[in-house]
């Protein structure tokens, strides 16, 4: 299968102007490459690798990685072991530092970035590609330098963080998501259960939002369509490793009184009032009795009407932030219902790496540097920044998709459902395509009107819909 031409035209030419618009970076400046290949190929006095010092040697751990088959930036490698009633993890994190000197020009140039992005022909690296998907990456060709995260956790969940530390690693192998056998994994799925029966017991809300994706497809005009596609059953387990390790580092943070942490605020009774109407238009029961909570734990992500409501009640939730530790205000994610810190994608989140340097120090009883006292001040807000640029792109990728899928298909008549009655907002049945509608007459949220494509323009990113 493959995209037309005229549509590959129409993506590369929009992929051009977003990334013109949106000043994304081409290219890593010629002495950020200089300052990334210099910390490689640094040695120390017995010809090794300078990362190497004063690290222990895991390399017996049978640490393996989990992603996306085509990924090459492994930020995490786990093993899971025994001990008495605990499963203990070995969560095993690039250590990006060992090549990202403080100061550096690769230290300022990832400032500037904050995230990895995603979604374009080629992703936008944090990092030089020879630290991020090579030196620094635990691909299973050689040792690497990692920080080493172990936590325990108890038959009902509980979490107890035993150390961390800067290792030397090997993982023994690249796993995907579309064919990893977890049966074969020793303690995964328990792991995941234990986790799962704990996020229960604290109220928190596991809700696997549908992905807005492109598929190819030639029976489609143009060769591409749009789906919400739910989240593989993999990924959900692979994902309470690292809550595990974020969880229990938050509360290190905590503890200490200082910190960066992952914070979130309920939905304001408003939202809520909105997403009961939405429901009951859905066709979905919701008891008076019930919390959102307890409604989003009972969606099933494969069932397109819960679809719908997940992504409502994502629109409608407190949005997730970053806060430097403060007296005044506890540190608390109220979707997870703990003390959360972001610190395992640290390739790929600029946060993550001065997190991990912060919790090496703690758990050692050892000073906070002026350096990093001041980095962790200043990461709120660089945050901000990048990850809203992060997200605009998104939308402007998912904007072009959309107006790719739907260009060979001017004057075609579509079911869709109201999603947003307020704002004239739609999304057609047959593909995940959400836009305003024109002439739509009263009608709520939950309701199926039929609609007219009248415009779908890749070039301005354009799609307009007219009640039929």
């Amino acid at each position: 299968m493959k995209v037309t031409e005229q549509a590959q035209c129409a993506i590369s030419f929009g992929f051009a102007i977003i990334i013109d618009q949106f000043k994304l970076p081409s290219a890593f400046p010629s002495n950020v490459l200089d300052d990334a290949n210099e910390a490689i190929a640094s040695k120390n006095g017995s010809g090794r690798p300078a990362w190497c010092e004063n690290r222990r040697d895991v390399t017996h751990l049978p640490l393996v990685t989990l992603d996306p088959a085509s990924s090459t930036d492994l930020d995490q490698a786990f093993c899971l072991d025994r001990d008495g009633e605990n499963l203990v993890l070995h969560y095993a994190l690039a250590d990006v530092g060992a090549f990202v000197r403080i100061g550096s020009a690769i230290e300022t140039e990832a400032f500037e970035r904050g995230v990895t992005i995603y979604g374009l022909a080629e992703k936008i690296p944090l990092y030089p590609k020879c630290i991020s998907q090579s030196a620094a990456s635990l691909l299973p060709d050689g040792p690497r330098p990692a920080v080493l995260v172990t936590v325990a956790v108890s038959p009902s969940g509980a979490l107890l963080l035993r150390g961390v530390e800067r290792v030397v690693c090997q993982s023994q192998a690249k796993l995907a998501y579309d064919s990893v056998d977890m049966s074969k994994l020793p303690y995964l799925e328990e792991f995941a259960r234990r986790m799962w029966m704990d996020e229960q017991a604290r109220g928190a809300v596991r809700v696997e939002f549908p992905k807005q994706e492109v598929i190819v497809d030639e029976t489609a005009p143009g060769g591409v369509r749009l789906d919400l596609l739910p989240r593989k059953p993999s990924e959900s387990v692979n994902a309470t490793l690292s809550l595990a390790a974020n969880m229990a580092l938050g509360s290190l943070m905590k503890e200490a009184g200082v910190g960066l942490f992952r914070v979130m605020d309920d939905p304001e009774p408003r939202a809520v009032n909105a997403l009961r109407r939405a429901a009951h238009a859905l066709g979905i029961g919701w008891l008076e009795s019930e919390s959102l909570r307890d409604l989003q734990r009972q969606m099933d992500p494969s069932n397109l009407t819960h679809q719908r409501f997940l992504l409502e009640a994502r629109r409608a939730g407190g949005r997730a932030s970053y806060a430097e530790f403060s007296q005044k205000k506890a540190p608390w994610h109220s979707a997870i219902a703990a003390t959360y810190g972001h610190a395992t994608a640290p390739m790929r989140r600029l946060a993550d790496r001065y997190v991990l340097d912060l919790a090496c120090l703690l758990v050692n009883s050892e000073p906070v540097p002026a350096w990093l006292s001041e980095r962790i001040a200043n990461l709120p807000a660089v945050m901000t920044r990048c990850e809203g640029k992060s997200a605009s792109v998104d939308r402007a990728v998912i904007d072009l998709l959309e107006a790719v899928s739907l260009q060979h298909r001017i004057g075609e008549v579509l079911e869709a459902e109201v999603v947003d009655a307020d704002a004239g907002m739609v999304q057609t049945r047959d593909s995940a395509i959400r836009s305003r509608a024109t002439k739509l007459p009263a009608v709520k949220n939950g309701d199926i009107v039929r609609v007219r494509i009248d415009v779908a323009d890749p070039l301005t990113r354009r799609v307009r819909l007219s009640v039929a």
